[in-house]
This record gives C-alpha cells, sequence and structure tokens, in this order.
C-alpha cells in the first residue's frame, strides 16, 4: 500500500468511496456533483486542508480528509477530520490505521495543535477504532444549522 496526496484525477474514485461512506451515514445522502465540487476545491488549494489516499498499486482503497481551521480557545491552527473510509475489502487489516497516522502526522506537519472528528452515534466500530487511535470522546455536543434552505 502506498499513501499519497489525492489529485484531481483520483476525484472519481473518491466519490466511489464517499457514496460508500454517506450511504451509511445517518445525517448524509451521496451526491457526486456536491462531492466533486467539494473534493477539488480541497485538493486545488492546500490552504483548505489535505486529501490523503491509500492505494494499491494504482487502484485507491481508501481516503482521509482534514480541513484546517483556527482554534481560538487554542490559540492555533486545528484539523478537521471531514471522512475516513476504506475499501470495504479493505477493512480490518490495520491499513486504516496507517492511512489514519498518516494524517496525524500530516496535521502536525502543518502545526496544528488538535484534530476533531464526528461520527455517528450508532457507528460503534468507528468509535472503537478511533479509541484505539487515541480519539476521545468529547463532552462537547455537535449542533449544526442547514443553511441550503
Amino acid at each position: 500500500m502506498h499513501i499519497s496526496l489525492a489529485t484531481l484525477s483520483d476525484i472519481p474514485a473518491l466519490c466511489g468511496l464517499l457514496n460508500s461512506l454517506f450511504s451509511q451515514e445517518l445525517e448524509f445522502s451521496p451526491d457526486v456533483d456536491a462531492q466533486s465540487c467539494g473534493l477539488g476545491k480541497i485538493i486545488a488549494d492546500p490552504e483548505i486542508g489535505c486529501i490523503l489516499v491509500a492505494r494499491r498499486q494504482e487502484q485507491v482503497i481508501g481516503m482521509v480528509n482534514l480541513l484546517y481551521t483556527v482554534s481560538t480557545a487554542l490559540g492555533a491552527r486545528v484539523a478537521i477530520l471531514e471522512d475516513m473510509v476504506m475499501m470495504p475489502a479493505e477493512r480490518n487489516a490495520g491499513l486504516g490505521s496507517l492511512l489514519l497516522g498518516r494524517a496525524v502526522e500530516q496535521a502536525k506537519a502543518r502545526d496544528c495543535r488538535r484534530i476533531t472528528l464526528l461520527t455517528d452515534q450508532t457507528n460503534l466500530a468507528a468509535q472503537r477504532f478511533y479509541a484505539r487511535q487515541g480519539f476521545a470522546v468529547s463532552g462537547m455536543i455537535p449542533m449544526r444549522l442547514d443553511l441550503r434552505q
């Protein structure tokens, strides 16, 4: 397996992975046009974030993306882990841990002081995975305002 930054030519494969992820999430639905647009914006501007892809030969088998912002509480840059997904056949082999480890290295290299992520309350497997990687449940409650209306 090889891990590298995503390129624009990876977008169709990344949309396939996001389709798998969003099909199991409660709040999101797959939308290839929206996902292509968002992925393209992240890839085109490293100040927004980065997308790391795991490849087996030339095939994209996993992805993780980080978005950057600034925390007033920390007075420093922080990252939001927006999406992480591996192809189902590649799960439970330690590859996700390698990919996440590389994302943590990337965040540290960009001087991030914290990584925050959200998982579905019902996705216990993801919660166990992130806990094994050192993530802890926060006392904060996520809330959203949908501005598309």
